[in-house]
């Protein structure tokens, strides 16, 4: 790894040398282009370093990974200071030659004259030497959060020994279990806190003491309250205090406001006023949803809920009202089942193909795909790493592999890591997902195609390049939405034992439940965001406090209030380690676009193919060659609607 990443550094390093001797009229061809490809080939070799680092964990890879990572963020915070280099995008963008460009080139030079004006290009030389020791602190504390958050899952597992109390735990959960826990030579069932395995016991054990148990694990991991060594306390307070050095440097007064200048929202105001209208219009139905959880909680002798009893009540409800439960519905979707189906849906709505490819991979449940159009070329590939192993990162995600591209004298076809962390299979059994896992994936593959159906060659705006933040989830929350018809879930079911496809009368109880605590999931988004971009404007780090701003949103918008020891930031690798810093209200506000664009296919056809063209040909196909909202109208011919948004939720009066 280090090899190839010194070699493309050095590469990369002798070409900005050209550039800046280079005494000719700065161009396209002798000035962005080999810029562009210097970019390209620096993400294409680190993508893959980044990318084993979060799937294959270890202390050897870790090592290599940290010793890198500050070479490439030195290189990066290097290139966007450099004043020659920025003078020459200014003076490109001044000049005639600007007219001529293409409109994917002039987004490309106006995302990079921002891009240096945000890397500190205009800082004297003493600050722009912090600012540099500022990103490459960032980067090492946002690694630390994530191995701490590692490390912290890896280390833990709650051996029960008394069959009695596991009563009510679904039986493949148990399966895998008793074989964690051969495999650590003990007697009994293992629990991890991977969430596959911490969501049922929460959500079906009837042992209240165990689900307080795992529920303590789970909400204070990486915490003060667990293994010190594994603590995410410091991180999180010098995360905050160095995003506030970096924006007050380049003369903002918090890091939303450096943050929001690349993304739709104009302000952190305009934010927090969006999700406390969407917490108004939810706050109603989610005092509904907590009542119904307080009078069934009664008639099972729960007088008193707490936290651990949220989902295990929810669940009871569940079935009580609609008439199945989880479980059931989950023995139809096997996974090989939902991925034939998933591949059926952009098959027929976008007309591509998809063929298993065999190629070099680094776990054996890997999987590999090409993508064809019908014309039989190819437009790009992706990996599938769907399960949940030790030394694995949660959560699941889209990433880069690699961009499209026009080389001079070659073409660059597109590749994506899809990721995912279901229950893995068990005896070479199939593993069987739920209903939220089927989304997940539908999720992940729509930023997927993103990436792989962009017609974008230019590398800063192709697929999800050059995407402003807050719409970049527009595609993936779009996919969600064919989880919901029945067009779509009769052809990707199929019974674990009797093989039949789900029957129409149990999709339409699923059907039923599908706004089932809306109210509830809504205003917990809502915190989550609220949290966080609160915690980027209003908050003032140097108070080391951030757990009493959570409560205080807590008291405004949640209707759950978990326990005071409760240690969700802890955890919050999306602001802490991931891009989402002041950006986590993206999720509802790309929530607003997706419903929208997904009602014109409710207007002609849930797999019209109509409609599947428009949307690639003016969403994904143009990346971000063009702001998301001149996308979305020549796609929907309108400005959004929140309306779409709240109509899909039930959250209209």
């Amino acid at each position: 790894m280090s090899p190839a990443l010194n070699k493309v550094l050095k590469e990369n390093k002798n070409v900005i040398k050209k550039i800046e001797s280079d005494n000719q009229e700065p161009s396209w061809q002798n000035f962005v282009s080999p810029l562009q490809q210097s970019n390209e080939k620096l993400s294409r070799v680190w993508s893959q370093v980044n990318h084993l680092n979060a799937v294959v964990n270890n202390e050897e890879l870790r090592i290599i990974y940290n010793k890198n990572l500050t070479k490439v963020t030195k290189y990066y915070s290097e290139l966007s200071q450099n004043a020659l280099i920025y003078k020459k995008f200014k003076k490109i963008r001044a000049g005639k030659i600007y007219t001529k460009l293409t409109t994917p080139q002039k987004k490309i030079i106006s995302d990079e004259i921002l891009g240096f004006e945000l890397g500190g290009v205009g800082l004297n030389p003493l600050k722009k030497v912090e600012f540099k020791k500022i990103l490459s602190k960032l980067s090492k504390l946002s690694s630390s959060f994530e191995e701490n958050l590692l490390d912290s899952v890896n280390n833990y597992s709650l051996l029960v020994s008394d069959k009695s109390k596991l009563k009510g735990i679904p039986k493949n959960i148990l399966v895998k279990a008793r074989v964690d826990a051969k495999k650590q030579n003990k007697n009994g069932w293992s629990f991890s806190l991977d969430f596959p395995c911490y969501l049922p016991v929460v959500q079906y054990a009837d042992n209240r003491e165990l689900r307080e148990e795992i529920y303590y694990a789970y909400a204070t991991k990486a915490s003060d309250l667990g293994d010190k060594n594994v603590d995410n306390t410091n991180n999180i307070n010098n995360i905050l205090m160095h995003k506030k050095r970096l924006s007050n440097l380049l003369g903002f007064s918090n890091y939303a406001s450096m943050a929001l200048t690349t993304k739709m929202a104009n302000s952190s105001k305009e934010v927090i006023n969006f999700l406390e209208n969407l917490s108004k219009k939810a706050k109603p139905f989610a005092n509904k949803d907590m009542e119904d959880l307080k009078i069934f909680g009664k008639k099972v002798g729960i007088k008193n809920i707490e936290a651990w009893d949220i989902a295990y009540l929810s669940e009871k409800i569940k079935e009580d009202r609609f008439n199945y439960s989880e479980q059931e519905i989950k023995n139809y979707f096997p996974d090989y089942k939902v991925i034939e189906g998933l591949f059926k849906v952009v098959e027929s709505i976008y007309g591509i193909c998809i063929h298993k490819e065999i190629t070099e991979i680094w776990h054996k449940d890997v999987t590999f795909y090409k993508i064809k159009n019908k014309s039989n070329k190819i437009i790009g590939y992706f990996y599938l790493d769907l399960y949940a192993r030790k030394n694995k990162r949660g959560g699941a995600w889209m990433d880069e592999a690699i961009s499209k591209f026009k080389f001079p004298n070659e073409q660059t076809y597109p590749v994506a890591y899809l990721t995912c962390n279901f229950t893995a299979p068990v005896n070479n059994n199939s593993s069987l997902l739920t209903h939220d896992e089927v989304i997940t994936l539908f999720h992940e593959f729509g930023h997927g195609l993103h990436h792989l159906l962009t017609e974008i060659n230019d590398y800063g705006v192709s697929g999800i390049q050059g995407v402003e933040w807050d719409a970049v989830e527009l595609p993936s929350q779009f996919m969600e939405n064919f989880c919901w018809e029945w067009s779509v879930i009769k052809n990707m079911t199929e019974h674990i034992e009797s093989k039949k496809t789900m029957p129409k009368l149990l999709f339409n109880k699923l059907l039923k439940s599908k706004n089932f605590q809306s109210g509830m999931q809504t205003t917990r988004q809502v915190e989550f965001a609220l949290f966080d971009i609160m915690l980027h404007s209003t908050y003032n780090p140097i108070s080391k406090n951030f757990l009493t701003l959570l409560n205080q949103v807590r008291d405004q918008v949640a209707v759950v209030s978990p326990p005071s020891w409760n240690r969700f930031p802890h955890s919050f690798s999306h602001i802490f380690a991931g891009g989402y810093a002041a950006g986590y209200y993206s999720y509802k506000w790309a929530e607003v676009l997706s419903a929208d664009a997904y009602s014109l296919f409710e207007e002609i056809g849930i797999l019209s193919a109509e409609a599947g063209d428009k949307f690639r040909k003016e969403i994904l196909a143009k990346g971000g060659s063009r702001p998301a909202i001149e996308s979305f109208i020549k796609f929907r011919g309108r400005k959004p609607s929140i309306d779409a948004l709240l109509k899909h939720h039930g959250l209209l009066v």
